[in-house]
């Protein structure tokens, strides 16, 4: 009873459930990857297993707290490829989308399974080894190591059944595997910085996810950097490579962006040991006189970065006819009215909640978990109008708004001056127990649990709710569940958690109420899809039980659970 007890937990019960609904959608034409995505799922759950039953021999410093989160961890993006690719089917059959749309989401299905399998093969090796080194070793030991190589080989095997389907010859089916396998390999390096360099910040569910994303998102950015310069080859007689579909000036500014800020600390850090400026010696005029010279190297150093480096990248791959900056200004003054009326609603709303709930952080007794759903509604505020009537805009300032976030986060960690210590302090007001000194997160969990579904419905969408993912299951769910089970909750999904039911009831039908507010306005101000109910029904209540069961940063994984099941 204790084992099937283990076994059988919420979290897990919910992500099984999730991942059924999305098997059972699929179509005939998608067998493969519906195939390979259940043989993901039931191996994740062996290592889930494994690893929480060993979690004793684990060398990896994780987040106090959570679980492991392995599973949930494992199928979220994968599970999201697959309905991207059902979405995607349904609109080529009418004629709405070219096969080529298909076929690149479908190597990015398998491009992120491969990087999820990969993972998970080094997490279960590697206990496995600290157990062998313990003496602690099972006496299954036999059976795990054959159905570990038994999920690898049924993997492959749908792997290359479904690339030969689609493939016209041998030397375009082994690049495309090798391509996958080099996601794999990727992953695996990624993860063990991530939970190195950022001990106690992540569980492994966690890490896993942003693992994922980060491989297969520049995975993309690299392969895109590849097929232009075999075009630039062509005339010397080489043969070119055909990938991706065509992108907007937005994704590629984004990015680039994101790749420049991501790789600044690193070449800081390396400049600050080429200089003697990496230490700073501490209450002296040398450590002042030290600091002064960190900070102006690394602001010049950030300007040059975006301004010159990054922007050259941008140029290359996506031909803009001016600088990426004074084309992102064009873009703003294109329609002034409406773009800057909005970007002062914008402001007015940040330093009005920002100054008030800061002082009310300091002041107040009020939880910290009730003030920060208090900038859920914020985001509701902020986003909803910009949805409706100026979607591509949005998409920019949120790529605008998570640079920011980067660059203060990185001053932050550095501690660079002049704004290293205040951000530090400010910052420090709106943390719980998810986040610590060394990396704070919730506030790009939450920017990102709200761009990424729109993000994503910025081509082919047909459920007008999908790019309302985010705001809804975070700006409305998760704010009412928190808020209404912090004062009338009393009866408990566990004895041993937080989450009330009453909690859960509100959080659900509230986006259902919202959803039924939100679609009439929909249809009265432009083209109107067809939301099918029944998924809506499903995808709401799904993610309000994973709010109520997970351990897990509920920020980063409901809106993409929320937006796979809207999608079906």
């Amino acid at each position: 009873m204790a084992a099937s007890s283990m076994i059988l937990n919420g979290e897990r019960a919910v992500v099984l459930f999730f991942v059924s609904t999305i098997l059972h959608s699929t179509r005939l034409s998608l067998i493969y990857e519906a195939l390979a995505f259940s043989v993901l799922a039931i191996f994740a759950l062996f290592v889930e297993i494994s690893v929480e039953s060993h979690a004793s021999t684990s060398n990896f410093n994780t987040r106090p707290g959570a679980s492991s989160g392995i599973l949930l961890g494992a199928v979220t993006l994968p599970g999201l490829a697959v309905s991207r690719l059902i979405q995607l089917s349904r609109a080529l059959s009418v004629n709405e989308v070219e096969i080529k749309d298909v076929e690149f989401t479908r190597l990015q299905y398998w491009a992120t399974s491969a990087s999820c399998l990969f993972v998970l093969v080094f997490l279960r090796l590697t206990f496995q080894r600290e157990s062998n080194k313990k003496k602690s070793v099972s006496v299954n030991s036999g059976w795990n190591t054959k159905f570990i190589i038994s999920s690898i080989i049924a993997f492959a095997v749908l792997c290359c059944l479904s690339i030969a389907a689609k493939s016209s010859t041998g030397s375009y089916m082994a690049l495309t595997l090798f391509w996958i396998v080099f996601h794999g390999l990727a992953a695996i390096k990624f993860i063990q910085h991530v939970l190195h360099t950022f001990p106690a910040c992540a569980s492994f569910g966690e890490a896993l996810l942003v693992t994922t994303g980060f491989v297969v998102y520049f995975g993309d950015m690299f392969a895109v950097t590849i097929a232009k310069i075999t075009k630039h080859l062509v005339s010397y007689g080489q043969s070119s490579i055909s990938y991706g579909v065509k992108r907007s000036e937005i994704n590629t500014i984004i990015q680039g962006m994101l790749l420049g800020l991501l790789l600044s600390p690193i070449l800081f850090k390396f400049i600050l040991k080429k200089l003697n400026l990496y230490m700073v010696p501490p209450n002296s005029e040398v450590g002042g006189h030290h600091e002064y010279k960190r900070a102006v190297i690394f602001y010049g150093f950030l300007a040059f970065i975006l301004l010159a480096i990054v922007p050259l990248w941008m140029q290359f791959v996506q031909d803009f006819p001016v600088h990426p900056f004074l084309w992102v200004l064009e873009f703003v003054f294109s329609e002034p009215h409406k773009r800057l009326s909005l970007c002062v609603y914008w402001v007015v709303v940040i330093c009005v909640s920002v100054l008030r709930f800061y002082n009310i952080s300091k002041n107040s007794k009020i939880e910290r978990i009730l003030l920060r759903k208090y900038y859920h509604l914020v985001a509701v505020l902020m986003f909803v109008p910009a949805v409706i009537f100026q979607p591509s805009f949005l998409n920019l300032a949120f790529g605008a708004a998570l640079g920011v976030f980067l660059i203060l986060e990185i001053i932050r960690v550095w501690r660079i001056w002049p704004l290293g210590s205040i951000v530090h302090q400010f910052m420090n007001a709106f943390t719980d127990h998810r986040d610590s000194d060394l990396l704070i997160v919730s506030h790009f969990s939450l920017l990102l649990g709200c761009a990424l579904p729109i993000w994503m419905s910025s081509g082919y969408n047909d459920r007008p709710l999908a790019p309302f993912a985010g705001i809804l299951s975070l700006g409305i769910g998760d704010t009412m569940a928190s808020m209404v089970g912090y004062k009338y909750g009393v009866l408990r999904w566990s004895k041993t958690g937080k989450k009330t039911i009453e909690g859960t009831a509100a959080g659900i039908t509230s986006v259902l109420a919202a959803c039924s507010a939100l679609l009439p306005l929909l249809a009265a101000t432009g083209p109107m899809f067809t939301q099918h109910w029944w998924s809506l029904l499903l995808a709401v209540t799904m993610s309000g039980l994973l709010e109520a069961y997970t351990a897990q940063l509920d920020n980063a994984f409901i809106p993409l659970v929320f937006y796979s099941l809207l999608c079906l």
